[in-house]
């Protein structure tokens, strides 16, 4: 499945901002939700290619919205992958258990990034 509609998930502006601009300039589609919340109703809706989670959200934070996404029938199809500023070992470990295909660590490399998501096509 070609990767052309991105859900990025995160509260930072800033940080949806950086991945907007990554994302638009290799010819992504991108959408943003701004909490765990909405970016699980967003992923069923819009039913993306992929979703970027951050983790440290308020609310439903992103290994509970991984988990959330990755096994529910109408959106269990859709990769995620966790970028977050948590970069020790349990925690790439931990997001895996909940579903996630890939895991960044931010400040996020671009480059390092679109390497990930090119390997999920």
């Amino acid at each position: 499945m070609a990767i052309k509609q991105i859900l990025v998930v995160d509260d930072s502006a800033t940080e949806r901002h950086i991945m907007g601009e990554i994302l638009t300039k290799q010819g992504f589609t991108v959408t943003f939700a701004e909490d765990g919340e909405s970016g699980v109703a967003k992923a069923k809706a819009d039913k993306p290619d992929l979703v970027i989670m951050d983790v440290v959200m308020p609310g439903l934070n992103g290994f509970q919205a991984t988990r959330a996404i990755t096994t529910d029938e109408v959106t269990k199809h859709i990769p995620v992958i966790i970028c977050t500023t948590k970069g020790q070992e349990t925690d790439k470990i931990w997001g895996e258990r909940q579903g996630a295909k890939d895991y960044v660590t931010k400040p996020v490399d671009g480059a390092e990034l679109l390497r990930k998501i090119a390997a999920l096509n």
